[in-house]
């Protein structure tokens, strides 16, 4: 008699992993993707390297910058590489640090699970601890005055100082609240700053970063199409078109049959009287400056010349919306609709320069701008392409704090802070929800241990010391000096964060941590045979920069 056969439920080429397996895989890949990281942190970071499939390199330390960049295949590890991108899309800093919180706090959680202790009750006292960390946060912070520029470039500055460029900190700081300044735009009582449309950071090889500046206007890439245009105009007359100034042409393919001759020499009399109709639209308004989006003929360059008037061609979209915003011009889509308040008059320069081997457009010195263009020269493209990564994240600072005036002391000060209360609640409960509650404390401090850690000094010496400054009274705002390693008061050293990047980093780190302790099962469809060395979670090669 054969014995019972054994029941497959899932397909044959399916891989399974349940139970405690998969919870400890979660957690080593957690804590893997934070440690490529955790060089990144602090005024003393290492820079990262990486070489993408194409062969181009990326040098960087901003943390979503770098894990954008890996290629992982462990699903904990994706989900991980997510929430930096999140935090750089909500708030614009702090990638870094809520990568390295939410592995940490995965890592203190499997000491609960080797103990048997169930996940739910371990998220509960996760859920408890946020709730009262976001509390705790909004009781240290402290309100600022938007208009104080010191105070504002303080802000700023205490976000580049962890970033490359922190040689010319003063410059970027500057230009980043110049440009989060200008974009600024208020309507029915409702603050509206949209960096990514209207702050068009264009990069330049060449010359010196000190040359690098915020123009009260818009430069775009283009020279005008006719030699004999002018090059420079004062208080240029600006029309922005997004229609072609050419003869309309059919969609596909149009077939004309012609009998006589004399109707070859009509058809190409209409495309001439079209094109000079539209000319003699644009005329109407006298500009001095037409941009469109699309083509512009010969003939139609033809008569403008004559009439006087430059024109661009094909200029981008996004661009032509910045300049609309800065010159106070409309975006007309049909010539013989173009009327008088079309017209934008609030540039008072447009001329073409040379720089390097291209030719730039610059529509400057416009009277009450709201959208701006930030010139950023360099040695090289690598240079170039961090640097305005950093300018982005000051910016992204300088908008958190102008939507929502609040501070935090940075420099690991606030962990300490939050860690210090959190401890100091859990001694009040009872039950077994207070060991993982205690352990949420323990994490937080692994901000200000990095700091330590990554700027060479004793990290238990300075961390107990840092510990027990915080049970003092009214010492809230002691952190670590991330250059040197010592105990500073962050409110002499002038070392603020937003709290809006705060509140997001907790948040998000928690929430993150949580997520992943909930999965017991991982099922996925199995690779092809020669795969097997693809089940252990590899973790991806970063070479740092010394």
């Amino acid at each position: 008699m054969m014995g019972p056969r054994p029941v497959l439920v899932l397909s044959q080429n399916m891989k399974r992993e349940s139970g405690r397996k998969v919870q400890t895989g979660n957690i080593t890949a957690a804590k893997t993707i934070a440690d490529i990281i955790r060089t990144c942190l602090g005024p003393r970071a290492m820079m990262k390297m990486l070489l993408d499939p194409m062969g181009g390199i990326v040098m960087t330390n901003d943390g979503n910058a770098i894990l954008r960049e890996i290629q992982v295949q462990h699903p904990a590890a994706k989900s991980m590489i997510e929430i930096s991108r999140t935090q750089d899309e909500e708030v614009g800093d702090g990638t870094t640090s809520v990568i390295i919180l939410a592995g940490e706090m995965l890592s203190v959680a499997e000491h609960f699970l080797e103990q048997q202790m169930h996940p739910t009750v371990i998220i509960g006292a996760y859920r408890k601890a946020l709730d009262d960390m976001i509390s705790i946060l909004k009781k240290i912070g402290t309100p600022v005055d938007v208009n104080n520029k010191e105070m504002m470039l303080k802000i700023i500055k205490s976000a580049i100082n962890t970033k490359a460029i922190n040689r010319w900190s003063d410059l970027a700081c500057s230009i980043a609240l110049d440009a989060v300044k200008t974009v600024e735009f208020e309507e029915n009582g409702r603050k509206e700053i949209d960096i990514k449309k209207y702050a068009k950071v264009e990069k330049i090889p060449g010359g010196f970063s000190e040359d690098s500046c915020v123009l009260r206007g818009i430069m775009v890439n283009k020279d005008v199409t006719h030699p004999r245009m002018r090059r420079l105009i004062k208080n240029p007359r600006i029309v922005l078109l997004d229609c072609s100034l050419e003869y309309k042409k059919g969609e596909s393919q149009t077939d004309i049959e012609i009998t006589r001759e004399e109707d070859f020499a009509r058809i190409l009399q209409m495309e001439e009287e079209y094109i000079q109709q539209i000319c003699e639209d644009l005329m109407r308004v006298k500009p001095d400056l037409v941009i469109t989006e699309k083509g512009i003929s010969d003939l139609a360059q033809h008569y403008l010349m004559r009439a006087n008037i430059t024109a661009i061609r094909r200029v981008r979209k996004t661009d032509n919306n910045r300049i609309a915003r800065a010159c106070g011009a409309r975006i007309v889509s049909r010539t013989d609709e173009l009327r008088e308040e079309d017209v934008g008059t609030g540039a008072r320069l447009f001329e073409v320069k040379k720089i390097g081997d291209e030719y730039f457009a610059f529509i400057t010195d416009c009277k009450d701008p709201k959208a701006c263009t930030i010139v950023l020269r360099g040695a090289s493209k690598e240079i170039l392409a961090e640097v305005e990564r950093n300018l982005q994240d000051a910016m992204q600072v300088c908008r958190n704090v102008l939507i929502d005036p609040q501070l935090v002391p940075g420099g690991g000060a606030t962990e300490m802070a939050v860690s210090h209360a959190l401890t100091e609640k859990s001694k009040g409960m009872t039950g077994v929800e207070q060991w993982p509650y205690r352990a949420v404390a323990q994490a937080l401090e692994v901000i200000p241990r990095t700091l330590i850690q990554n700027c060479g000094a004793s990290t238990i010496r300075v961390l107990t010391s840092l510990r027990a400054k915080h049970t003092q009274e009214g010492s809230q705002t002691w952190g670590v000096n991330g250059e040197s390693g010592a105990l500073v008061d962050m409110k002499d050293l002038g070392i603020w964060e937003p709290l809006a990047v705060k509140l997001q980093t907790y948040k998000t780190a928690v929430e993150t941590a949580v997520l992943l302790l909930r999965i017991d099962d991982i099922v996925s469809g199995h690779k092809k045979k020669g795969d097997d060395q693809s089940k252990q979670p590899a973790a991806p090669e970063a070479t740092a920069q010394e």
